[in-house]
């Protein structure tokens, strides 16, 4: 065992002393069912909606200290306002978010809950103002948000600003696992969320490329939140047109677990895969009336771009793996040549960095909309677009994941990714 899992064992037994003395006898109970339903949960995030009673509303996160899990040990997990892809809003509602170990299909496991608002926590936001927010856990950084604004002092200078989107390190935090401005297709950057072939009225955007005068704007950060489980960040984006003018407002969420962390957080698990998931959604507005987003597979939708280093020296070592098996290194599949290359549940790229592979899983949700046309290529983009029509009062909310891992990976681990994302365990909080 390495110096550097101990370390974080350690920490996190400390942590965890703390949060049992500090839940003694404070916060309010709940008692909560986990039902696995048809398949085995192992190291599962799961989400129970809680409506709490009138006056009891939150404005942050709270810890959960579990007991009565079977074996005894502890669990843990938050409650915060409920996020974009979330069943209940408004001001009583909560949402608390945890790890299941491991629950074999068909069991229901029930636990009582005691929570606490003291404020342990091993994730954490970094800003470097006008710059980047930077999300680390521990000593090591997770997922940094690239903000600042559009410059248009050069030609360069707004080719680096004129989008907002997020980077992805390594699950080790060694290194960043994703592409910025410059080199192969300078407009493609880690992970992005927009559209080439976007109409309103008289008026098109390419939100994409923003070559015509289009960008987009970080305008705020909405919510933060930072605990032992995960972190999450809510932002505010505006999409501005040719003119200048925004035509949509964006708020945009990324949730973040380091996976082996969480279910060692959980109950002491050492040898269950070590890896960063990180769910996307995004809910877009227009601000003109009647919107059209189009586009093709390689310039619209979300997607995934992996380091300019693929591309300048591992491209050919790159494969896809797919619900219909693994394909040759240095080949892909791109719709429409590929007429059944859409909607996928999941699509995952094996990609190499230095002398690391990496695999990186994408997990569609079948209530996005479809139909959801891929793209993949060598060089480490890949990801879907689909067509879509928006009004004011008529938002559009899409909700994604991304896992990220060393080394390679099965079908059968990619589709357990899969159910855990659109079959999800049923979660019941009642508040005692």
């Amino acid at each position: 065992m390495s110096d550097r899992v101990m370390k974080r064992r350690t920490l996190f037994s400390a942590f965890l002393a703390a949060l049992i003395c500090a839940s003694h006898g404070r916060g309010a109970d709940f008692s909560v069912t986990i039902d696995a339903g048809t398949r085995d949960l192992v190291g599962v995030p799961v989400a129970g909606e809680i409506k709490l009673p009138a006056g009891q509303g939150i404005g942050g996160w709270t810890y959960v200290f579990f007991q009565g899990g079977g074996d005894g040990a502890p669990q843990l997990g938050q409650i915060l306002p409920p996020g974009l892809a979330a069943r209940e809003s408004g001001e009583n509602a909560a949402e608390l978010r945890f790890v299941v170990p491991s629950l074999k299909a068909g069991e229901t496991m029930k636990l009582s809950a005691r929570s606490t608002n003291k404020p342990f926590g091993r994730f954490s936001w970094s800003d470097t103002p006008g710059k980047s927010t930077e999300l680390r856990f521990d000593d090591r950084p997770v997922l940094r948000y690239m903000y600042e604004a559009v410059d248009n002092s050069s030609k360069e200078r707004r080719g680096e600003t004129y989008k907002v989107y997020h980077h992805v390190f390594d699950p080790e935090g060694d290194r960043l696992l994703t592409k910025g401005p410059g080199g192969l297709f300078p407009h493609h950057r880690g992970l992005f969320y927009g559209f080439n072939k976007i109409s309103y009225g008289d008026q098109k955007a390419d939100i994409w490329h923003c070559n015509n005068g289009e960008w987009q704007a970080h305008v705020k950060v909405i919510s933060l939140a930072a605990g032992l489980i995960f972190g999450r960040h809510r932002v505010a984006i505006d999409w501005h047109g040719r003119d200048g003018k925004v035509f949509a407002k964006e708020e945009r969420e990324l949730t973040a677990y380091t996976m082996a962390d969480a279910q060692k957080a959980h109950r002491g698990a050492a040898d269950l895969p070590a890896g960063t998931l990180i769910e996307f959604a995004s809910r877009l507005t227009s601000q003109v009336g009647p919107l059209k987003l189009d586009g093709d597979p390689q310039h619209a939708g979300f997607q995934f771009r992996a380091s300019q280093e693929v591309p300048d020296k591992t491209a050919k070592q790159t494969y896809y793996l797919r619900p219909d098996g693994k394909g040759e290194p240095g080949t892909f599949r791109n719709w429409p040549k590929d007429k059944a290359h859409e909607n996928l549940p999941w699509n995952a790229m094996s990609f190499v960095l230095g002398d690391q592979r990496y695999t990186a899983v994408y997990l569609d949700h079948p209530k996005n909309p479809k139909p959801a046309r891929y793209s993949e290529r060598d060089y480490g983009r890949f990801g879907s677009y689909f067509v879509a029509e928006l009004d004011e009062g008529k938002p559009l909310t899409v909700n994604y994941r991304i896992w990220i891992q060393r080394g390679e990976m099965t079908v059968e681990q990619c589709e357990a990714l899969s159910k855990a994302f659109v079959e999800p365990a049923k979660v019941t909080v009642a508040v005692k």
